[in-house]
């Protein structure tokens, strides 16, 4: 029986985005809503954010910022999502994480399954051996300073699902909620503590680094470790 809904999202596919976020734990956002809060009306949550994922009607709510000390002095902003937001954010990356995965460098070690910062530690280890030197740099800012149009570049280049450019771009341009209530609108980045950033900047990159170092300088060994 063909579904009346504009978009195909599978009921299955939001139950298992919500076990993910309530395994990840993580704090509440701006409605101050927990995971257990969440669990309480269970049923009729998850029916609702897939009824409204379907139709094509759900806006996600702003962002809670939060800032938290980072080792080398300073502050990192966060961007704390709903747990709705979440469980919708995890739907949009069950869906595109085994496609875009596999046409990441093999190298790529950050914010990928099955891979972790261990192993590219232990990779880099071993080329020291065969190499005389090594680079190291830090991308400042990076997820704050994506450009919206490049990413969804990349974004429409591999993803043709249209709700899942549809929520992307919502995403994107959701507003930070700061401590005291203020909105701040948002033009560039993808808040780092969203459960699609990841993925998006993994993307970002892949164009912007990995596939232009490949053309540039075949010849050198990389290891992306993103943080």
């Amino acid at each position: 029986m063909k579904s009346a809904k504009p978009y195909n999202i599978a009921k299955r596919t939001v139950w298992e985005a919500y076990r993910q976020v309530k395994a990840n734990r993580g704090a509440a956002g701006i409605d101050e809503e927990t995971i257990a809060e969440f669990e309480q009306n269970l049923s009729k949550n998850l029916y609702k954010l897939w009824n409204r994922m379907s139709s094509g009607s759900y806006f996600p709510p702003p962002v809670k910022q939060v800032e938290i000390p980072k080792a080398s002095g300073g502050t990192r902003k966060l961007g704390v999502p709903t747990v709705a937001d979440r469980v919708a954010q995890t739907v949009v990356k069950l869906v595109i994480e085994p496609g875009l995965d596999a046409i990441f460098h093999p190298d790529s070690y950050g914010y990928r399954p099955g891979r972790s910062a261990k192993q590219a530690v232990a990779i880099t280890r071993e080329r020291c051996w065969r190499y005389d030197w090594v680079v190291e740099f830090d991308i400042k800012a990076a997820f704050d300073q994506i450009d919206h149009g490049l990413l969804m570049k990349a974004v429409r280049t591999n993803i043709r699902e249209d709700w899942i450019l549809l929520y992307i771009e919502r995403w994107l341009v959701a507003p930070f909620e700061t401590a005291d209530g203020t909105r701040a609108p948002r033009t560039r980045g993808t808040p780092q503590g969203g459960v699609v950033s990841p993925i998006l900047m993994n993307l970002f990159m892949h164009y912007t680094f990995d596939r232009w170092i490949q053309r540039t300088s075949p010849k050198l060994s990389v290891c992306p470790l993103r943080g």
